[in-house]
């Protein structure tokens, strides 16, 4: 079954009090992280913490990730620490190429795990943005891709802004290539934590691109982006309609199907089972055909 992963939310490997306070934030998943957030000096008391923090807690609904260091950067080692107490993905930051998605399953098999461990690759560089697709595939235990706007943005040298037209092209690469390779596009943070409008502006925005969602920085981030990435009424009702249509079109032998006065075909039939599927996890209502 395809993973709830409308927010994830950050939390410093280093910053015992905010870990414990991640099973009440209500994100969709929770991310320990060994890179960015905890400084050279603090790695390895980060490594233990969490590893720790894995068997300890009960995360309860919260799918818990762990985002390692590149793995030129000290990642096998944080792989070593953390494995064993199975957390359900790692993130791996840094992937430009198939092999470096490849030196975290290798290291993920040999910990005899691959059946319960996914890899979410972090795309985040110029390189990465073209072999997507290739970071995709690299592995079936591969089923997301996220995008880094921030790091993505420095790498190419562009400012970054709340409007995002320097990296409108680096997320769409990624939801097309997550897409094509069949699995989820979650895209990146939006850093300011005071501004709840552009954040749900920007959030809309990803979710029309065809994102599945997003990361969060601040545990007051995680309504909105939850409130857009959640199944209107509007479409709700619409995808009823097309899969009541696409029923009673089979059931009478036509292999033509009509909602609105419009012929849909089977992408939109899919996405539509899709969202019913998706309102049904969230235990929200779904309407009854109105066709």
């Amino acid at each position: 079954m395809e993973r709830l992963r409308r927010s994830r939310i950050y939390l410093p490997g280093n910053r015992p009090r905010m870990i414990q306070k991640g099973p009440g934030l209500g994100a969709d998943a929770v991310i320990l992280d060994l890179e960015d957030s905890v400084s050279p000096e603090q790695k390895d008391a980060a490594r233990f913490l969490v590893s720790r923090a894995i068997k300890m807690i009960d995360f309860r609904l919260s799918e818990v990730m762990v985002r390692i260091n590149p793995i030129s950067h000290g990642g096998l080692v944080d792989l070593a620490a953390v494995l064993a107490s199975g957390p359900d993905a790692v993130v791996v930051p840094k992937c430009e190429s198939k092999a470096d998605v490849q030196v975290v399953e290798n290291a993920i098999k040999e910990a005899n795990l691959a059946e319960q461990i996914s890899i979410l690759p972090m795309i985040e560089t110029a390189k990465g943005i073209l072999n997507a697709y290739e970071v995709a595939c690299a592995s079936p235990m591969v089923d997301a891709i996220t995008f880094g706007g921030e790091d993505f943005t420095q790498d190419i040298g562009a400012t970054r802004t709340k409007a995002g037209k320097e990296i409108f092209w680096g997320r769409s690469l990624v939801v097309i290539a997550a897409k094509a390779a069949r699995v989820q596009a979650l895209d990146t943070v939006f850093s300011d934590i005071k501004d709840d409008e552009g954040l749900r502006r920007d959030t809309q925005e990803i979710k029309e691109l065809g994102f599945d969602g997003r990361a969060a920085i601040h545990p007051c981030q995680i309504e909105t982006i939850h409130e857009c990435f959640t199944p209107t009424k509007k479409e709700m009702q619409y995808a009823v309609n097309v899969i009541f249509a696409a029923d009673k079109a089979r059931s009478e032998g036509s292999g033509v199907a009509v909602v609105r006065g419009k012929m849909i075909d089977k992408p939109i039939i899919e996405r539509a089972g899709k969202i019913i599927r998706f309102a049904e996890r969230l235990c929200v209502p779904v309407p009854a055909p109105t066709i």
